[in-house]
């Protein structure tokens, strides 16, 4: 009647959304202002206004038919290569249009280029922890195997032995994710370096290229003066997949693309494979209105400075109260340790003082949670005191 393992998803929600399901629903009890949701991702500041700016243009000057009209299957051709001007002025990425397949974001990204490289049941997917837990469902989908490496929860950078010792003749990519959810860190050169070289040496080791996809819907969101890195230049064998849903504060637009480099071997192969995944899933003609729009925004951003201030905020707020915290240098994430160990009753016991934060365990790192502080900076100023409450019920430990 219909397939199990696609009614076993509908069925259960992630964790992130079952929190921020259940936060509506309190709200709605105790009242918004009672309850501090941290759960979900979704960012909490204005688009700038070349966005909103270039919507009104596109409206008044654009025939109805033509904005609203379907693009090419990979995207505007004009477009497209606005964003490798882009992308070469910036990166000196040597690209082109041809380079570039619009997408519904990073998501659609992600699933779209598994689909296109897994080509074999034995076919591995290399994670590292922690990781954006759907993932699991992405390389599922796509036929291919997940082999996770737990997480360096010192420097929370890529452990390279743990990778060297995943890699296998099955290994098809490797995915990583800077600046990273759940964690907020960010890879530093030097690790990309080494990893770079590791894949390099493996790839010669088994008689076939590795791949790095690069998931990157945070590029833009990093503090500390730190660069924003062009990942292809450690490691040739780069493919990215990038949103505008975060950089731009337009997530429910959804918005991205890949982009296949020349360099890649068998680029061209492989981008024709990305167009028939694309395809075969149905994720042709990116929203077209937002294509255009994203052209007009190419090197902008929302103000990421309030979510600068709010990292200070709650880092701070929390350490001065007694909790660990990962030190974030980009995205929007606080990753806490749980006193004791146990995220999970961890968030029972926030739950109960309408704190609802995410345990770590679906990102492949148990004893931490993840705190979204895309949030109004009130929320978290308020929150403090409920945060000592609970630090308070484990004084003993």
């Amino acid at each position: 009647m219909y397939d199990t393992t696609m009614y076993a998803l509908g069925a259960k929600r992630s964790a992130i959304r079952a929190l921020f399901d259940y936060g509506q629903e309190q709200a709605a009890k105790v009242g918004k202002e009672n309850v501090f949701d941290f759960s979900i991702g979704n960012p909490s500041i204005p688009a700038p206004n070349c966005v909103q700016d270039e919507i009104v243009r596109l409206a008044r000057e654009e025939a109805p038919a033509a904005i609203h009209g379907y693009t090419p299957a990979p995207g505007d051709p004009v477009v497209r290569q606005g964003v490798a001007d882009y992308m070469n002025q910036t990166f000196q990425a040597n690209v082109t249009g041809n380079n570039f397949y619009m997408t519904c974001g990073a998501s659609a990204s992600l699933a779209i280029i598994l689909r296109a490289l897994i080509a074999e049941n034995e076919d591995e997917i290399i994670v590292n922890a922690p990781f954006f837990p759907e993932y699991r469902v992405f390389i599922q989908n796509a036929g291919g195997r997940l082999v996770m490496v737990p997480p360096d929860t010192e420097q929370f950078q890529l452990s390279m032995t743990g990778l060297a010792e995943a890699i296998t003749s099955h290994t098809k990519a490797v995915i990583i994710n800077t600046p990273n959810n759940p964690s907020g860190s960010v890879y530093s050169a030097d690790t990309l370096m080494k990893l770079g070289e590791l894949l390099r040496c493996k790839s010669a080791e088994f008689g076939h290229p590795i791949f790095l996809i690069s998931d990157e819907p945070y590029r833009e969101v990093i503090y500390d003066g730190l660069p924003v890195l062009y990942v292809p230049e450690f490691y040739k064998n780069t493919v990215i997949c990038y949103s505008y849903s975060k950089s731009l504060s337009l997530p429910g637009e959804r918005v991205g693309y890949i982009l296949v480099p020349n360099e890649v071997d068998g680029s061209r192969e492989i981008f024709t494979a990305v167009c028939g995944s694309g395809r075969s899933m149905g994720f042709v003609c990116a929203p077209h209105l937002f294509q255009k729009v994203i052209l007009a925004c190419q090197g902008k951003t929302a103000n990421i400075g309030i979510y600068d201030s709010n990292r200070k905020l709650i880092y701070h707020g929390l350490t001065d109260i007694g909790f660990q915290c990962v030190y974030p240098s980009g995205a929007f994430y606080l990753f806490v340790k749980a006193p004791d160990g146990d995220a999970n009753q961890f968030m029972e016991n926030a739950k109960k003082l309408n704190i609802l934060i995410v345990p770590g365990d679906e990102f492949g790192c148990p004893g931490y949670c993840r705190i979204s502080y895309c949030v109004d900076p009130d929320m978290i100023r308020r929150s403090l005191p409920v945060f000592k409450q609970l630090y308070e019920l484990y004084s003993h430990v």
